[in-house]
């Protein structure tokens, strides 16, 4: 699908680097017909380096005669780098974009450019184990979301949506998603020391339990409740430990924090940079 196509990545971040790692080391596509773009010449030297692909300082060079242009730079980044692509994209060419927050629409009428995929990966994409819910504009062919699909499956696994709001709410799920669970991890941890592990202990004891815990779902394929049950004797550790965490909010705490994460990149997508104090007794 994408073997013989020339990508070109307009940003040369840590994700672009991700997906140029996935699609060489799945060999979907040939490091000969990769470009990255970004204003460090160092950074691009690094990449022509490891993977063997072209780098550039131009971002208009970078996509001439592409069949993919993937918008990897910082959000606030793409307000600057758009003008001068605009026009510049060849016509039946995708443009990919991973960039939070940046609607549909905002690229389309920026790079005056119809074929538009817009996606929302997350961190663990760095190391293909990620998941990516992607929607693509009105009237993208299924070539080009095949296209889509294959580049994005370079990260893990891909979901197609079912309208853009999804993408905010996918935002404040799975892209926000490895922050709570590394905040979790991290309290998990602070117990361990408090209750006399060394921390390499707590810390080998805590990612083993996340981890194995994972896998143990993947492979009974229950629901999680069933699973925590499985886990709660009556009257036992678990149950008392339990009994404190919904006494503590630990699942409305969860819930109005996604909450807040959903409302945060709603705002963002319409521009809105300051930040407003959330009133948590709604």
């Amino acid at each position: 699908m994408l073997h013989a196509s020339r990508i070109a990545f307009i940003g040369s971040g840590a994700m672009a680097e991700a997906i140029i790692s996935g699609l060489l080391q799945q060999q979907i596509a040939r490091a000969a017909n990769l470009t990255a773009a970004g204003p460090r010449e160092e950074r691009g030297q690094a990449l022509r380096e490891r993977f063997g692909v072209e780098a550039t300082s131009d971002n208009s060079q970078a996509v001439q005669g592409a069949d993919v242009v993937v918008l990897s730079v910082k959000p606030q980044v793409l307000p600057k780098v758009m003008p001068a692509l605009r026009g510049r994209i060849p016509p039946g060419a995708l443009v990919l974009s991973v960039v939070a927050g940046a609607q549909i629409e905002t690229i389309t009428s920026g790079l005056a450019h119809v074929n538009v995929v817009r996606s929302m990966p997350n961190t663990p994409a760095q190391i293909g184990q990620g998941i990516t819910v992607w929607i693509a504009a009105p009237g993208v062919t299924e070539a080009h979301k095949a296209q889509a699909r294959a580049l994005l499956g370079a990260l893990g696994q891909e979901v197609e949506a079912d309208n853009e709001d999804q993408l905010d709410m996918a935002t404040a799920l799975s892209g926000t998603g490895p922050a709570y669970v590394f905040l979790f991890m991290e309290a998990l941890v602070d117990a361990g020391v408090h209750l006399g592990f060394s921390r390499r202990v707590a810390e080998q004891l805590v990612v083993q339990t996340v981890k194995g815990s994972v896998e143990f779902y993947e492979h009974q394929q229950n629901h999680v409740a069933r699973l925590r049950n499985q886990v709660t004797s009556p009257g036992g550790t678990t149950a008392e430990a339990m009994y404190f965490l919904e006494k503590a909010g630990f699942r409305t705490a969860i819930s109005r924090a996604v909450w807040a994460a959903y409302q945060r990149s709603v705002e963002l997508g319409q521009g809105r940079k300051r930040f407003q104090k959330l009133d948590m007794d709604r």
